[in-house]
């Protein structure tokens, strides 16, 4: 027998309330509870998913940032080769008096201080040179275990590194150093070249403090473990302390070591992130309980689930009681809010009631009120900060170009050229007074090509007859004036990537005044040629696209043309800006167009600035 409904329990018989909100938990309350449900599940496993896939990317970088302060680090032995005396000192085979012997170690040992152990070498504890049955060190700290070193690789010779420097670890050492620092021993011999003979082995301690710096800006998470270690398992650095120096248990078992992958422990189960080393050999790893990785998730499940019980409760006692009142404004609402997501703001809900659908009108007015505010204010903040992106560049100067100038500076005085050192100090001050001053952003041509002729000339010195430069002056330029530092951040891009395929580089900037069709008036032009290596057809067209989209990518070449275009443009209009023209394998040629600025257009473009700022 068929169960038959009485009728009066039947739908249709249902009171337009009870109605509204049968219909209201069905179409409503069940599916919302269920999207709710099948949505947390998701979240959950899409952050495993995500982190899975990106942290290993984050480890990458890491890694990256890892082996270039390594390489950084590799690289310092060659340091001392740069210096006669000390190099004078390794040559040395034997000694008349124990006095010689102390004078050469006192000397050496000098150098070693004020080269290695100064400012920019911070991270380095001691620095340690075996030769021909002599130790020359200086170290920051008290340390032990020194023997070690005589004996396991005496005086460097039976250790045969064919030019290149080794990794030791502290566990292949007896050295330790006060306080127990966590540190690298940096080994390479040192090959007097002109005499083909080996003059010794240096090892230099490294202190691992810059490991902990660059994997903390990836995870600041106290729950997280990250470590380094080797591909034998050796924990070279661990953020819980203790652990440095132990061995990881569980490689073996971890079945990739570039990826993601679950493990089980004891307890809950764990996310654990792994990426090689290519160069030094490591292996960083990324461990992470999966509760952790969702307890903001579980939190906020909870007050959804407390929030949602209360509005289902809510909204079921007054959806009928509400339901004519709001039908007819929420229709209205509907309406203004499509034309709002088709981009028209300049809408407005008239309702003057005081209830709540009269609070959701005016809310609704405010927050569309609001949001042209923020369009305004935004667009007007993009601006500035594009504006101040472009003008952070002015008081740049390249570190390695300081750090090569002051070397160049460095011999020339250990060589006693004190004209070379008094004229490349002068055109160095002259450089930085000239980059570092912001009080103009408009200069005279003339400073600007000052400006870039003590680059030249000191990039000279550098690298002597390899570059040569010519300034082709076509027109008086006495009272005009250009964008600062525009003609630099070209010049360096011509002399980084000319020097690297060329033995001889050639550069002419040539400054012209020529006839604009487009303005119609006559503009200056400055060309800077190098016969460099050329740019490729598709990498031309990529530049031009990025000139014409005004898009900046990142520090680099680009970065350079693209700040040097935009800053034109923003000051005197899309007509002026740079152009390029290379041909791959003879050279480049960066044509840089700006209008003519006299005095009065000097003050009036600067006063633009001080308005807009």
């Amino acid at each position: 027998m068929i169960f038959k409904v009485p009728e009066r329990y039947r739908f249709r018989n249902y009171r337009l309330s009870t109605k509204l909100i049968i219909t209201y938990i069905i179409l409503t309350v069940i599916p919302m509870m269920l999207l709710g449900y099948i949505s947390f599940v998701q979240y959950n496993r899409s952050i495993q998913e995500q982190i899975g896939e990106y942290m290993p990317r984050f480890l990458q970088q890491a890694n990256a940032n890892i082996e270039k302060h390594i390489e950084e680090f590799m690289a310092l032995p060659e340091l001392l080769l740069n210096s006669d005396s000390a190099v004078a000192v390794l040559r040395r085979d034997s000694y008349q008096s124990q006095s010689d012997l102390n004078f050469d170690q006192y000397t050496l040992s000098n150098y070693l201080t004020r080269t290695y152990l100064n400012g920019s070498n911070s991270d380095v504890l001691g620095v340690f040179v075996l030769s021909k049955n002599r130790l020359f060190y200086s170290s920051r700290m008290e340390f032990t275990g020194l023997d070690w070193v005589k004996n396991a690789n005496p005086y460097g010779q039976d250790l045969d590194l064919r030019g290149k420097a080794k990794i030791i670890l502290p566990s292949e050492t007896h050295l330790k150093f006060e306080g127990d620092i966590p540190y690298i021993l940096i080994t390479k011999q040192m090959n007097d070249f002109d005499n083909r003979k080996n003059l010794g082995t240096m090892f230099i301690a490294v202190q691992l403090t810059f490991i902990d710096s660059i994997l903390r800006d990836f995870e600041k998470n106290e729950k997280a473990d990250l470590w380094v270690m080797n591909r034998q398992g050796e924990i070279i650095y661990h953020t819980d302390r203790d652990k440095i120096g132990t061995i990881d248990p569980d490689i073996k078992r971890y079945p990739i070591l570039n990826g993601s992958f679950l493990a089980e422990g004891s307890g809950d189960s764990r996310l654990v992130s792994v990426t090689e080393s290519s160069s030094f050999g490591g292996v960083i790893a990324h461990s992470i309980p999966l509760k952790y990785l969702t307890e903001r998730t579980d939190l906020a499940k909870q007050v959804t689930i407390v929030v949602f019980i209360v509005m289902v409760v809510v909204t079921s006692i007054f959806s009928v009681l509400f339901a004519l009142r709001v039908t007819r404004p929420i229709k209205k609402l509907s309406q203004l809010m499509k034309e709002v997501e088709m981009g028209k703001f300049q809408v407005n809900l008239k309702i003057q009631s005081t209830d709540e659908v009269g609070m959701l009108a005016r809310s609704f007015n405010s927050m569309i009120a609001t949001i042209r505010e923020l369009i305004e204010k935004n667009y007007d903040i993009k601006i500035r900060q594009k504006e101040a992106e472009l003008y952070a560049l002015q008081s740049q100067i390249n570190p390695h170009f300081m750090y090569n100038t002051l070397e160049t500076i460095n011999m020339a005085v250990e060589n006693g050229e004190t004209d070379t050192v008094v004229q490349m100090v002068t055109q160095l001050g002259r450089m930085l007074r000239f980059s570092v001053s912001n009080k103009f952003r408009i200069v005279r041509i003339e400073e600007e090509l000052q400006h870039v002729t003590d680059y030249l000339m000191i990039q000279k010195f550098r690298f002597e007859d390899r570059l040569t430069f010519d300034i082709d002056r076509r027109t008086e330029t006495g009272d005009l004036y250009t964008p600062k530092f525009i003609l630099q951040p070209i010049v360096e891009n011509s002399i980084k990537y000319g020097m690297e395929s060329r033995q001889a580089l050639h550069i002419e900037i040539m400054i012209s005044k020529e006839f604009s069709a487009r303005s119609g008036e006559s503009d200056i032009v400055l060309r800077i040629r190098d016969n460099g290596p050329g740019i490729a057809a598709e990498r031309l067209g990529e530049l031009e696209q990025s000139l014409r989209s005004g898009t900046l990518a990142g520090k680099d070449s680009e970065f350079g043309l693209s700040n040097v275009n935009d800053r034109i443009a923003m000051m005197l209009g899309a007509d002026y800006g740079i152009q390029l023209h290379s041909i791959e394998g003879k050279g480049t040629e960066v044509t840089v167009r700006i209008s003519m600025i006299d005095l009065n257009e000097k003050m009036r473009l600067e006063q633009t600035k001080d308005e807009g700022t």
